[in-house]
């Protein structure tokens, strides 16, 4: 059976359907039978997004790849001084 991917987005959603299972007093295999997933999975999906509304995903999103893009700037800027400082000491 193929494995399904869900996007942040569609996590968050479920969770929320989990959390009004819940509340009518829905136990956790019933909740990831409705959800179409494992119990391991929904407690990983709890674990990770617990909390968060589907603004909040796109904010996470948004600064991983802001994070991302500065790692790489750094890691740049770095390789560009350790140069600079080869040629000073006449390395090359």
């Amino acid at each position: 059976m193929k494995q399904k991917r869900n996007s942040p987005d569609q996590v968050v959603r479920k969770l929320r359907e989990a959390d009004r299972l819940v509340s009518e007093g829905a136990d956790v295999a019933t909740i990831c039978r409705h959800l179409e997933i494992s119990e391991q999975t929904y407690f990983r999906w709890r674990k990770q997004y617990g909390s968060m509304r589907p603004d909040d995903v796109k904010k996470m999103k948004d600064l991983e790849k802001e994070n991302t893009r500065l790692k790489h700037i750094v890691a740049d800027l770095t390789l560009d001084v350790a140069a600079l400082k080869d040629v000073a000491e006449g390395k090359f």
